[in-house]
This record gives C-alpha cells, structure tokens and sequence, in this order.
C-alpha cells in the first residue's frame, strides 16, 4: 500500500473520509490525529494515479493539505 498523510480542518475529515472510501476497494482513510486533524490515506498500488486525482479534486473544497510523514 502507498501511504499518504493530509492536515485539514477537524471538520472535514468525516467527509473526506466518506468520499474517498466510497471508491471500494481503492483506498482507507485513517484519523492519525484528531486533535491536529492529520488524515493518512492508504492506497492500493493499482489506484494511485486514480486516488491522487480524486485528492487533488478535494484540495481546493476541503482546504487539504498533503504532509510529507505523520
């Protein structure tokens, strides 16, 4: 699995969550630091070009912001 980590506002890692876990199969969302409101995304190999697409679409709504390592 190749492994990112976002910060966002605390307020939105539910909804990111749901939108990137609603492509099956394809990646996981984990809550790191709820407090910090750090997001690490775990994606299939297979899906990656897919999930950063699907990232990149959320940045701007979102205000997300990819980190190198949490």
């Amino acid at each position: 699995m190749i492994k990112k980590w976002f910060k966002l506002k605390r307020n939105h890692i539910a909804p990111v969550q749901f939108i990137v876990e609603g492509y099956e199969g394809m990646a996981t969302v984990s809550t790191i630091d709820s407090h910090s409101a750090i997001i690490q995304i775990c994606i299939m190999p297979d899906f990656v070009q897919e999930i950063v697409c699907v990232m990149e679409s959320l940045k701007n709504k979102y205000f997300l912001e990819e980190i190198k390592y949490y």
